[in-house]
């Protein structure tokens, strides 16, 4: 074998085609790999824009074998490994191409087309320099031909979608020169090894040998021997009392945030998790010949493992007001605020600042967060706004002014804090409920509810709270005749709901999810006042509950959020020039798989405005991608639809068949090919399914939630659609499945496939969830694509083709990272048609786990 380092560009320059082998698995990057790749882009894009010479970023190995070279001398390559890696950089390299043409730039196009993604003078399969599986060929060929398909459902579709995206975003931001270094980046900056096998070799053996090895060093493992090599006569001690005690004190994954952590707080903002060795080595070879000075950074390392436990654990930190805003920071989750934290102890271990000051200065970076959250502003770049503040506090005195100033500074995008203007509307209009993650709009309506001084204070870690809406989500006909009565002019009661149910003032916390249900304002009323939350208290003492009320209690609600959250500096004005929300339409429509539409209202209740304002932004904003795949609440194309920048033409309707939404003779487009609001927010990441989704049980609950269950789906479905679930969740049983339960307002179930330990819902597989109240069954592809093995495409596939062969049922392909849904009652006449289905997802499952045991080795079997 032979082994090079190599670019990307140079890999594939010349006419050669790289196939991947069958015995590959398809396509199977997501978000998460995305998103760490791209945030190494930009860093290198960072570099060479502010003129400093960047690094090659080491993206990692491509194994190939050489295939048989075509008539006309084209060189064949079966790629034994690194599929991920080529088809990736490939879609990049093609929503590139796609930017460069959208605005003009044909050349760019062109050039990035014939000498990266085909082989202009050959045809058929031939064309292209990358051939995927089979499973993955359609969808990667339409992305490369730029076909109305282009960007569709499925892993290759949805990172073609996220590279368009991300260029698209910061383009807006950095203009024709932040594209062509990206350009430079893709292409030229990313280290690849290309190791080439010899002819003749096994290539499977190759490749089973590459991804069978055995668990490698961590980084302060090689920060660990590299020190200790160094440290010839003092190494035995140092190790006892330092190093030792220090990993003890850590384990093994805080010890690498430790590690990671004291480059931040010493002024590397640029410091990387992935490669701490490296850049610690850096630090420390000047003192290789110094044992003296090794061991002294080995004992201060030490020390901040200690202040690191108490961020870790606030439970540790003596002084009060320190441990109580540490402790809300825990809860908040993430590391955002690490950098920070891990400073401010310092300062106060060695004297240089008072336990309240540093408690102040946290307290403003979680305003910094908060704020955001509640503005429905993306975090990303937070990170690294706290990355860079460490080198900003050393030049003030006092920190809680430094970090006030600092973050309160001139800035646009993921570093604007909101001030309080522009807190209090979002709170009115912003749907909080689709805003982060779930413990963090936890956490602000609990400190909110702590803010009225309640004379028994409640004990959260024993209570069993959840977020509940007043306004139900699936709300009962009388509550729709109530929201009549406040809707405006031209307004839907459909409508008024959308904007209303997941803002702010509208959700509280309970205990008394499954009792509040959907009941109407009454019956709420009686069970609220019963709570011992304030919050609760304040909202039955209303007579009704509609929009007056909603948003007189936004506006309650805001005037403490400013008091509890102090804003930016005063007489700071901040650089955003745009509403937020505008931003999110942009995003939500280059999310939106080809195949899908979109209504006017739904895209307003994402971003929190009204159907009007957002159809006039897509009519007057030119540029926008996908604008055509807003329609109005029947499914047509509004009357006054035109391109907004005046080069497209055609039909908007034609298009969008084109792209696989199939329309009726009156013109109105399918429905199952729509995305609602919440299928909008999952395609953003801004999934709020765990409030529904199952969970472990606690004592004596499962009976209770399995009843609640049937006696919502009696109250709302007929007895023959009843007889139908109840059947086929006997036969789920029947076949060694459990049965799980939500723990919101509406109680669904899940019939659910448990590998190991009953209770453990992580290795968990279900393929459905039921909810009674609203009649609709959910199949769960967006949980199962990140579960193996239905996180092989081609399964999930398999499950929608077999659910489709069922009358009643009709799931868009376009939405199989989704979470489509079909009526409830298809099970009272195909009862025994959705049991064969659920058969053959128990078979498929099980059949995948016994695979799993054998490949562990006789021991776990």
């Amino acid at each position: 074998m032979h082994a090079q380092e190599t670019t990307f560009k140079e890999l594939v320059q010349g006419e050669k085609q790289f196939q991947v082998p069958l015995y590959q698995r398809t396509y199977s990057w997501q978000q998460d790999e995305l998103r760490q790749l791209w945030d190494d882009v930009l860093e290198l894009v960072e570099e060479q824009l502010e003129g400093r010479t960047p690094a090659t970023h080491f993206l990692g190995s491509v194994v190939l074998a050489p295939g048989r070279i075509t008539a006309g001398g084209m060189q064949r390559w079966l790629v034994v490994d690194g599929q991920q890696r080529l088809t990736t950089l490939m879609l990049a390299l093609t929503a590139l191409r796609d930017r460069y043409r959208e605005r003009g730039a044909e050349r760019d196009a062109d050039r990035i087309h014939d000498l990266v993604l085909v082989n202009r003078y050959r045809n058929g399969d031939d064309h292209y320099r990358l051939l995927p599986t089979q499973a993955d060929r359609e969808a990667f060929t339409a992305c490369v031909e730029n076909t109305p398909k282009a960007g569709g459902p499925g892993n290759v579709g949805a990172a073609y979608r996220f590279f368009l995206a991300v260029l698209t975003e910061g383009e807006e931001n950095g203009g024709e020169a932040w594209t062509g270094a990206v350009e430079t980046v893709l292409s030229s900056l990313l280290s690849i090894v290309e190791i080439t096998a010899a002819e003749g070799d096994n290539v499977y053996r190759i490749f089973e040998s590459i991804n069978n090895t055995g668990v490698g060093l961590r980084q302060s493992d090689l920060l660990r021997n590299y020190l200790f090599m160094c440290l010839q006569t003092r190494g035995e001690s140092v190790y006892r009392h330092h190093w030792l005690p220090m990993q003890d004190l850590l384990g093994p994954d805080n010890l690498e945030l430790l590690v990671w952590l004291d480059l931040v707080v010493a002024g590397n903002s640029r410091a990387k998790q992935s490669e701490i060795y490296r850049d610690q080595k850096k630090r420390l070879e000047p003192l290789s010949t110094d044992e003296a000075a090794l061991e002294a950074e080995i004992a201060s390392l030490a020390r901040r493992a200690e202040r690191l436990m108490r961020i870790l654990d606030p439970r540790r930190e003596p002084d009060p007001e320190l441990r109580e805003v540490l402790e809300r920071l825990s809860r908040w989750g993430g590391q955002t605020h690490y950098p920070l934290a891990l400073q401010l102890l310092d300062r106060v271990d060695d004297g240089r600042a008072t336990p309240q000051q540093a408690a102040r200065a946290l307290a403003y970076a979680e305003s910094y967060m908060v704020r955001r959250l509640l503005a429905g502003l993306s975090t990303t770049g937070s990170n690294r706004v706290f990355m860079e503040m460490p080198k900003e506090l050393e030049k003030d005195d006092d920190p809680a002014d430094a970090v006030r100033r600092f973050l309160s500074r001139n800035r646009t995008g993921a570093r604007v804090w909101p001030g309080d203007e522009a807190l209090r509307e979002a709170v009115r209009t912003r749907p909080f409920y689709k805003a982060g993650r779930s413990n963090q709009r936890f956490q602000v309506l609990r400190r909110l509810e702590e803010s009225y001084d309640g004379s028994e204070p409640v004990d959260y870690a024993k209570a069993s709270l959840t977020v509940e809406h007043v306004l139900p989500q699936n709300p009962a006909q009388q509550w729709y005749d109530l929201l009549a009565e406040d809707a405006e002019d031209g307004q839907s009661s459909d409508e008024l709901h959308a904007l209303l149910v997941h803002t702010l003032g509208n959700l509280t916390l309970s205990a008394d999810n499954a009792r509040l249900s959907n009941h109407p304002f009454r019956r709420k009323q009686e069970i609220l006042d019963a709570s011992a939350l304030r919050m609760n208290q304040r909202i039955a003492a209303e007579e009704r509950w509609g929009r007056t009320e909603i948003l007189a209690r936004a506006d309650e609600l805001a005037d403490r959020a400013v008091r509890l959250w102090p804003g930016p500096a005063e007489g700071v004005v901040q650089a955003e020039d745009e509403w937020a929300g505008w931003k999110e339409l942009r995003a939500a429509l280059l999310a939106m798989p080809a195949g899908t539409w979109t209504t006017y209202g739904d895209m307003a209740a994402l971003i929190g405005t009204h159907a009007v304002p957002v159809g006039q932004h897509l009519a007057t904003r030119t540029g926008l991608h996908g604008a055509y795949r807003v329609l109005t609440a029947d499914g047509r194309v509004s009357a006054g639809f035109r391109w907004p920048d005046g080069n497209e033409s055609g039909d908007a309707r034609t298009r969008l068949e084109a792209e696989g939404v199939p329309f009726d003779e009156s013109g109105r487009a399918r429905r199952s090919h729509r995305l609602t609001t919440a299928d909008l927010a999952a395609l953003l990441g801004k999934d709020t399914a765990n409030e529904t989704a199952p969970s472990a049980p606690a004592e004596g609950e499962q009976q209770t939630a399995a009843d609640r269950f049937e006696a919502q789906l009696r109250d709302n479905q007929t007895d023959e659609t009843v007889q139908g679930v109840l059947g086929a969740l006997r036969f789920w049983e029947q076949q060694g499945g459990h049965l799980a339960y939500g723990r919101a307002d509406e109680t669904s179930c899940f019939p659910m496939v448990r590998f190991g330990d009953a209770r453990d819902i992580a290795r968990a597989l279900w393929p459905l969830g039921i909810y009674p109240v609203a009649g609709t069954v959910e199949v769960v592809f967006q949980y199962l694509k990140r579960r193996p093995p239905f996180d092989d495409e081609p399964l999930r596939r398999e499950l929608m083709t077999r659910l489709n062969g069922i009358e009643g049922i009709d799931l868009a392909e376009a939405k199989l990272d989704l979470r489509p849904s079909f009526p409830l009652e298809v099970f009272s006449g195909h009862g025994e048609e959705i049991c064969a289905v659920l058969e053959w997802f128990t078979h498929t499952a099980a059949l995948a786990e016994a695979r799993r045991m054998m490949d562990d080795g006789p021991d776990t079997l």
